[in-house]
């Protein structure tokens, strides 16, 4: 089983979002049997909480599941996960703190806009703090990025 871990700050907005569309690329392709993810937070802020309001109506709206409690990166996630996504620059720079000499395996820790087709920045805006706009425009780049990073790990993977 491929594992995939998407991170952004507090895991109530983008990431919980990329695992929606992720496992919708995943099922709409069939791969759920050889692909898996979930999603994870740098910050303790959100543990056990749902996602964002916002979050499930762009999901829902997009006609997405996504059934997740928010939890925070763990160095432990190093071994299980074969990718890991950050959402922007801070975040990856977090993720990296925890990396040990021991694990050291930071060749596995990407930003989710290096799958982007010329994207002009690689980090994915905090919708947070935004309205309803903030989200869909994630849930766009989010999907744009998603369906290359799928079509990366499939030829990485010869799937």
């Amino acid at each position: 089983m491929i594992n995939v871990l998407f991170v952004c700050l507090g895991n109530i907005c983008r990431s919980p979002m990329a695992e929606a569309v992720f496992n919708g690329l995943l099922k709409e392709q069939h791969l759920q049997n050889q692909i898996q993810c979930d999603s994870a937070g740098t910050s303790d802020y959100h543990m056990g909480e749902t996602p964002d309001k916002r979050t499930m109506e762009v999901v829902l709206q997009n006609k997405l599941a996504l059934d997740h409690k928010g939890r925070q990166f763990s160095a432990d996630d190093f071994e299980v996960y074969n990718y890991i996504i950050a959402m922007d620059e801070d975040n990856k720079k977090n993720i990296l703190r925890l990396e040990s000499s021991a694990t050291q395996k930071s060749y596995k820790v990407f930003l989710m806009r290096e799958f982007e087709d010329k994207a002009q920045n690689l980090n994915v805006p905090d919708p947070y703090w935004s309205g309803a706009d903030g989200f869909i425009e994630v849930y766009e780049i989010l999907w744009r990025s998603c369906q290359n990073l799928l079509d990366y790990i499939k030829k990485e993977h010869q799937l």
